[in-house]
């Protein structure tokens, strides 16, 4: 059964290397949904499933600090791709599930993934109250996510954290309309990035209680990349003076590049910015899974006098699983600092 729900997963993911776009986000949409400018994002109906378009997910990622001092993140996905435009029913349901968590130290990095399919209870997304789910990790709570529990588990670490929204969803783009391309691809994009969070990390050398924050992800698309975009390099960082920024730079095979991204006041007021308003430029690369990755990086937005180094705090933190990316939390420096999370996918 797992060989048949890989098979479906790798139909609705295909390879870089095999499609266009990373991952096959590139390829066209005929017969799903495509987002379109000016439609409204409604809660809490919007926090669901939208099996009529092709790819979504639901992504925190969360950085922790240990009552000895240690810092640790954590990261919880759930994916849903369609192989049709359609909901369906039981094993007829074209709906694929995908759920990636890993748990991050300094010098460790532990990843897991579960694979599903739809329509048979084994994976989901629920609104009222909310619950997303595949096999027996969770994030569940109220139908507004202001209040969350947060689980997983595999053979080497597990956690279980509650989270407490102390600020307002955020809109990226035009109300939640985020362009991804100069050739107009885009998806709907919002977060929730002002969670305290407080639980246990389970490790093998034990339980640690910890405490920080998480941001919440939650986009949805049907062609959200170019065909020449190869892949994207994404930052959300919560700095110490209470701002925070979402920032992504997404790659082009020529060379070029398209960027763009939300300014956060502490107070949740949202500033976009279009492609161009941010510099994102590599410092220096490690060796992981035999690529060259970027783990350090200079980051300026001029508009927010913001001149800072993102640097990987364990830059051996890639994600082996069936679309393999480098995930993992980040220290900031310079104009400003703080934490946050970097995501960068298609190095090869």
């Amino acid at each position: 059964m797992r060989f048949l729900v890989m098979i479906c997963v790798m139909a609705a993911w295909p390879l870089g290397g095999l499609a266009q776009g990373f991952a096959g986000l590139g390829t066209d949409a005929e017969g799903f949904s495509v987002p379109r400018l000016g439609t409204e994002i409604v809660f809490p109906e919007d926090h669901g499933a939208h099996p009529e378009y092709r790819i979504e997910w639901w992504y925190l990622t969360s950085n922790l600090t240990g009552a000895d001092g240690i810092e640790y993140g954590v990261q919880w996905t759930l994916f849903r791709s369609a192989l049709a435009p359609e909901a369906g029913e039981g094993w007829s349901a074209p709906q694929i599930w995908m759920g990636h968590a890993a748990l991050t130290t300094p010098d460790r990095h532990f990843v897991a993934e579960r694979l599903a399919r739809g329509g048979i209870g084994q994976a989901g997304v629920e609104t009222a109250p909310f619950a997303a789910w595949i096999d027996e990790w969770r994030m569940a709570g109220t139908s507004d996510i202001s209040d969350l529990s947060l689980t997983a588990s595999a053979p080497d670490f597990a956690y279980d954290l509650d989270l407490v929204a102390e600020g307002p969803i955020v809109r990226h783009g035009e109300n939640g309309y985020s362009v991804k391309s100069s050739e107009g691809q885009a998806s709907y994009y919002y977060s929730q990035p002002f969670y305290r969070v407080e639980g246990t990390l389970n490790l093998p050398e034990g339980p640690v209680e910890v405490t920080g924050g998480a941001w919440l992800d939650r986009e949805w698309s049907s062609q959200p990349l170019s065909e020449n975009q190869s892949g994207w390099d994404w930052f959300s960082l919560v700095l110490d003076t209470g701002e925070r920024l979402m920032a992504f730079r997404l790659r082009e095979t020529d060379g070029g590049q398209f960027t763009s991204g939300t300014w956060i006041a502490p107070d949740g007021t949202a500033s976009a910015f279009g492609d161009g308003a941010l510099t994102a430029t590599p410092l220096s690369t490690t060796r992981v899974a035999g690529r060259d990755v970027p783990v350090q990086w200079q980051v300026e937005l001029p508009d927010r006098g913001l001149d800072v180094t993102v640097e990987a705090m364990n830059d051996q933190a890639w994600m082996e699983t069936s679309v393999p990316y480098w995930e993992g939390p980040v220290r900031v420096r310079g104009s400003h600092g703080g934490r946050g999370y970097l995501e960068m996918t298609g190095y090869e």
